[in-house]
């Protein structure tokens, strides 16, 4: 399967969630849920989104994080899908919605509710 037959059907899997877009970046493919990032596509492989709160369960499962480089010891945030995750509902819910959720959590992060973006004193409009 190429990589654009195996994100579409991704994709198609994960509607579910929400509104799936993808983005072609560095040889693989970002996916959003929403607006939101929380999967990446490397080598027909799925990676989801972890952090603290989820990672846990990651690695209770023995599952890998994504490596971005094979001569680097440096891993993404992002860890291997279990096969369960499209063998059921309940598989799909918990795996990809943790990861969704952890992509919220990231963002929010970045960019926390209420905060306005700075402006330069000199450079707001006067009346």
């Amino acid at each position: 399967m190429n990589q654009e037959s195996y994100v579409s059907f991704v994709i198609e899997q994960l509607a579910p969630l929400g509104s799936i877009t993808s983005r072609a970046m560095f040889g693989g493919h970002a996916l959003y849920c929403d607006g939101i990032v929380f999967a990446l596509i490397a080598a027909n492989t799925l990676y989801l989104k972890a952090d603290e709160v989820n990672r846990p369960q990651f690695e209770a499962e023995g599952l890998e994080p994504f490596h971005p480089f094979e001569d680097h010891d440096a891993v993404m945030q992002y860890y291997l899908a279990p096969a369960e995750l499209f063998e059921s509902v309940d598989g799909l819910e918990h795996w990809a919605r943790g990861a969704v959720e952890a992509g919220r959590r990231a963002a929010l992060k970045k960019n926390p509710k209420g905060a306005r973006k700075h402006v330069h004193p000199a450079r707001k409009k006067r009346s």
